[in-house]
């Protein structure tokens, strides 16, 4: 069962989550694979500490063929026989750095995804490596820019695979040629109250080069400005043409009031951009009890008119009016036809 691959970055192994990759590591695969993979130290590393690079750095114009070596130490006392591929890099939606995992080749091996950088990369001595025990084997590679490749950044790595695990080195690969440092910030919204409240919102790299942002988030509510986060470098790295999702934690976000929210995003190279929103912060369990209030009292007063309608003497009825005086006809006589 693949494993997700570990992306070396600044010399600490990241966990590269992968959207492709949907199974999780088995406990036996999560123990250390007794082999390890890595930059070969050259004479630009030789002042650092132990003399390591952290990662590939590569750069021509289009139509170069790069070069470059990675080192496989065998620390066991078994043989060990590794693959390598290249691999394109991108941001899964959290804005973690991972990498595409191998497509099945028609004959049952794996392959490289043809979509990027990682197509570009070949082995000269073969894509299987058989290391002897306690043993450094050091295998070069080398990387082929096409001709009609745009400039800018075209993230990339190099995974070692043996035995159920993977362990991805990762290449940073320059076009020669304009670079465009663009972003765009949308889908602002606010979520939960007071010292819980989170601001989520999508940023999107519209250039071709690699972003480190820095966020600034203000807010301005009915009575004055309200408290909000300057100058904070987020923890992401935001790899051209890719889209993710993140959330800032507001801790000044008040109670009750409507909040005007303006996030503005930076990143080197003049990356500049700036989005807005607005909600109605109200704490809804106060509207639940303070709505349950005036329905009791609604009903309180209800009750109170009827009670006093209910007691309130009722005048007696006026006695029947005699009848009209007047004149009393006489009556009638009666005619016989019999004469007087």
């Amino acid at each position: 069962m693949p494993v997700l691959p570990t992306l070396r970055r600044l010399g600490v192994p990241l966990l590269a989550a992968t959207a492709l990759y949907a199974a999780a590591a088995t406990p036996a695969a999560a123990e250390e694979p007794g082999w390890t993979a890595e930059p070969l130290a050259g004479p630009a590393a030789a002042a650092r500490p132990g003399g390591d690079r952290p990662f590939f750095y590569l750069a021509g114009i289009p139509g170069t063929v790069l070069e470059d070596r990675l080192a496989l130490a065998n620390t066991t006392d078994q043989e060990r026989t590794i693959t390598l591929r290249g691999a394109d890099a991108y941001n899964t939606a959290d804005g973690a750095f991972a990498v595409r995992p191998a497509k099945p080749a028609a004959g049952g091996r794996s392959q490289g995804p043809g979509a990027g950088a990682g197509s570009w990369i070949s082995f000269g001595a073969g894509a299987t490596v058989k290391i002897p025990p306690r043993t450094r084997a050091v295998v070069p590679f080398t990387l082929t820019v096409p001709p009609a490749s745009p400039p800018g950044d075209h993230p990339a790595a190099v995974v070692a695979t043996e035995g159920g695990h993977e362990v991805g080195v990762r290449i940073h690969l320059r076009v020669s040629g304009p670079t465009l440092a663009a972003l765009t910030v949308e889908d602002v919204a606010v979520r939960g109250r007071g010292s819980a409240a989170v601001v989520s919102y999508t940023l999107v790299n519209r250039g071709n080069v690699a972003l480190a942002p820095e966020l600034d988030l203000a807010g301005e509510g009915l009575f004055g400005e309200v408290p909000g986060r300057t100058g904070r470098a987020l923890p992401v790295e935001l790899l051209p043409g890719q889209r993710v999702e993140l959330a800032e934690p507001w801790p000044g976000a008040p109670l009750l009031d409507r909040v005007d929210l303006t996030l503005t995003v930076t990143a080197p190279g003049g990356a500049r951009a700036v989005a807005s929103g607005s909600r109605w912060l109200v704490p809804w369990n106060l509207v639940g009890w303070t709505g349950a209030g005036l329905l009791a009292l609604g009903g309180t007063t209800a009750a109170a008119l009827y009670l006093v309608r209910a007691r309130r003497p009722r005048p007696d009825p006026a006695p029947d009016a005699p009848p009209a005086a007047g004149p009393v006809p006489a009556p009638e006589h009666e005619l016989t036809g019999a004469s007087r």
